[in-house]
């Protein structure tokens, strides 16, 4: 099911809702309200209320939410109740880490294919996966791969984004500190590390 109108913030609070969800799932609980859930996550109550709202009535008045009822509903909403295949670009020291990151699983993403230009890379595996020369990211679309994780180095990231598309990807996280320019059709969230550490002095009190 596609939602319509949806604003980009509910969309990203979603999987905070999600990941608090299964954190209480694991203690036990079977159901939450939303003022603990907000208590836990860190968010409104009303905020969470609003949220849920656009996607119909998930909770009971008095009762809550049915904790796993909602997990299912959330993940079928950003579509991760399947499995979801994805392509990492980018073998270096970042790319090593997210290979090596236990975290994708719990929603049900798959790192299914690695890249990168190295030949000493090329062949070799790491965490199971066999990295392939990035010439070949065209295999993509008969693979069915469609989300990429990006983490190569800049003045790369536009030629390899390009090629992405071309293979038929339609969603980038972008781990590279430049902006990428796509088609209406793709979806490019970037996570830039180091200007996000950059707001941070701002909240700290001087002296």
């Amino acid at each position: 099911m596609r939602y319509s109108r949806i604003p980009d913030e509910t969309i990203r609070r979603l999987p905070i809702y999600l990941r608090g969800l299964l954190l209480t799932s694991e203690r036990g609980d079977k159901s939450i309200s939303s003022t603990n859930l907000a208590d836990f996550i860190g968010v409104n109550p009303w905020q969470i209320r609003k949220d849920f709202s656009y996607f119909g009535d998930f909770g009971v008045r008095g009762m809550g939410y049915d904790v796993q009822k909602l997990v299912k509903k959330i993940k079928g909403i950003l579509k991760l109740d399947i499995i979801q295949k994805v392509a990492l670009i980018g073998v270096g020291n970042l790319g090593s880490a997210i290979l090596a990151f236990p975290g994708f699983g719990v929603y049900g993403f798959n790192i299914a294919a690695a890249y990168d230009v190295d030949p000493k890379k090329i062949g070799k595996k790491r965490n199971d996966i066999k990295i392939e020369n990035i010439s070949r990211l065209w295999m993509l679309k008969r693979r069915n791969i469609k989300l990429a994780i990006l983490a190569v180095p800049a003045n790369s990231a536009q030629d390899t984004t390009d090629k992405l598309v071309k293979a038929g990807v339609r969603g980038i996280l972008n781990f590279s500190s430049c902006y990428l320019s796509v088609n209406k059709k793709v979806k490019v969230i970037t996570i830039d590390i180091a200007m996000e550490l950059a707001r941070l002095p701002y909240y700290i009190p001087a002296g």
